[in-house]
């Protein structure tokens, strides 16, 4: 059988303008996409509404337009999806899968942390929620089993989401539907069979493949670039105060991400706008050549 069709995707969250941390991400999106001769459609992830920017939407479309990245069909906004989130969930449900919680973040605040900072869930609502306790959000049972899957940059990798994450949120207390969720179900609508994005996301695969297993969903290759930090080490972000893309310059901004992901342009594109440096890129994009770290330390400009 011949594989699909290539469909990637990049999938910003609209809390502020896009940072050269986003652009490397959506750099290496683009052109894995490109040189398969792929689709790159465009996701709004304005699921956590509290978080969004207003205008921030706005600016990011703008911004990929002026680096050249342009995207095909018509943008899809989380904020619309509430019903297809829904009914997912009310799949989980059918099935045993998910269990309403009454726990809070101070009751679960001497719980065990992972590797990434987060609360392994201890399993307080496994069982049924405690006499007068209520309801706030909805968990997802795991089993003790270890999750596999291949990273095209990191190789084979596994986590045993019991041990590792616990029993994870697909609605939040405040009644929004949980990122992990969201995705799952918007990869499977639009038909993505590649995802390309930050490093920062890496652990979540298996919660995604998790999801995706229960909810007879198919289960893209994924690829997992380098993270770009400060000078402090921190993810380049809006909590970091991570500056917007500048105006001016884009083609030497471009061609530094270029470098960070391993491919560098050559001397001959060094005032080169980004439409030239894309097209070069597209017909030398190996993501072999992706570095696990980024080969320019603290790039950010």
């Amino acid at each position: 059988m011949n594989p699909a069709p290539y469909v990637g995707r990049f999938a910003p969250s609209p809390t502020g303008p896009l940072h050269f941390g986003s652009l490397v991400a959506a750099v290496a999106s683009f052109l894995d996409a490109r040189t398969a001769g792929g689709r790159w459609l465009l996701r709004m992830e304005d699921l956590d509404r509290p978080r969004c920017e207003p205008g921030a939407a706005d600016t990011i479309l703008r911004q990929l337009e002026a680096y050249g990245l342009q995207w095909d069909g018509a943008m899809l906004q989380q904020s619309q999806r509430d019903d297809a989130y829904a009914a997912a969930l009310d799949a989980l449900k059918a099935r045993g899968a998910a269990y309403p919680c009454a726990c809070t973040r101070s009751q679960l605040a001497q719980a065990p942390r992972n590797h990434e900072g987060e609360i392994i869930y201890p399993g307080t609502c496994r069982d049924g929620l405690p006499p007068g306790a209520i309801a706030r959000a909805w968990r997802v049972r795991v089993p003790d089993v270890s999750t596999r899957f291949h990273d095209r940059i990191h190789g084979d990798l596994e986590q045993n989401l019991a041990n590792d994450v616990g029993d994870f949120i697909v609605r939040r207390a405040d009644g929004l539907f949980a990122y992990q969720l969201a995705v799952v179900v918007d990869d499977a609508f639009q038909g993505i069979t590649h995802v390309v994005r930050g490093a920062d996301l890496l652990w979540n695969t298996p919660r995604q493949i998790y999801l995706q297993d229960l909810l007879d969903l198919p289960t893209p290759i994924y690829a997992h670039v380098p993270l770009i930090t400060n000078a402090a080490g921190q993810k380049l972000s809006k909590q970091t105060l991570a500056p917007a893309l500048p105006e001016a310059g884009r083609g030497a901004v471009l061609a530094l991400a270029l470098a960070v992901l391993g491919h560098p342009p050559p001397p001959e594109l060094n005032n080169a706008g980004p439409a030239q440096l894309l097209a070069w890129a597209s017909t030398h994009w190996r993501i072999e050549q992706v570095p696990l770290q980024p080969a320019i330390a603290n790039a950010a400009p």
